[in-house]
């Protein structure tokens, strides 16, 4: 992990292996960690931002003295992929069960590229337990990790122009559902009706970061 200034008072968390490729794990223990240190009054930050490859601390006062503790500081990297109860922001211990109808257009690619058969596809993704790395593309977009990595899917040689809202689809090493209608070039394997962002709710999103997630047919 490299730790990097950003302007007066942010840090980033660099977690990127020599060959520059993102380290999931890395990302979400240190995600994990300094909400936990937050949360105890170890660490003083606005914002605390995971990406797919970094960790961003923002409001920092002292980004020097923060730089120089997180030194010190070991996130429980062996535990970062396994279910944390009561330590997450946005982890209150309950998995979030997705129901899913899974009629995706996209599921015989992804039968081929994985070397199964469709029945075996639905089996792999009810049987995995996803959680939120972090959140981008859209509001309430999760980027759901949790597969191994030699299923990482190609996306789409041209996106579609409109992936309709609820839709179900794997790209990258990563799980995602469209929380609105939009553009996209993801695998699509299914849909649901779980309302994802909501501005009136409190968080807005529904899967955010450290939520465990398991998908179920519906």
């Amino acid at each position: 992990m490299r730790i990097r200034p950003v302007g007066a008072h942010a840090l980033l968390l660099d977690c990127t292996d020599p060959d520059g490729v993102p380290e999931v794990d890395l990302v979400d223990a240190w995600r994990a960690e300094l909400w936990r240190r937050r949360e105890q009054g170890d660490l003083v930050a606005v914002e605390i931002v995971p990406a797919a490859s970094t960790v961003l601390l923002d409001g920092v006062p002292d980004p020097a003295a923060t730089a120089e503790q997180l030194t010190r500081w070991v996130p429980a990297i062996a535990t970062a992929a396994t279910a944390r109860r009561g330590t997450d922001e946005h982890d209150d211990g309950t998995e979030i069960v997705v129901p899913v109808e899974f009629d995706g257009p996209d599921l015989p690619v992804v039968a081929e590229h994985w070397g199964v058969d469709v029945p075996a596809v639905l089996s792999r993704l009810t049987d995995t337990r996803f959680r939120v790395g972090f959140c981008g593309f859209a509001p309430g977009f999760p980027y759901l990790t949790g597969l191994p990595a030699e299923l990482a899917l190609p996306r789409l040689a041209t996106p579609r122009p409109r992936v309709p809202p609820g839709s179900v689809a794997l790209a990258g090493p990563y799980a995602g559902i469209y929380p609105g209608a939009s553009p996209g070039g993801w695998q699509l394997v299914g849909r649901t009706d779980l309302v994802l962002f909501d501005v009136h709710a409190d968080p807005p999103a529904r899967l955010g970061p450290g939520t465990p997630v398991r998908m179920a047919a519906a």
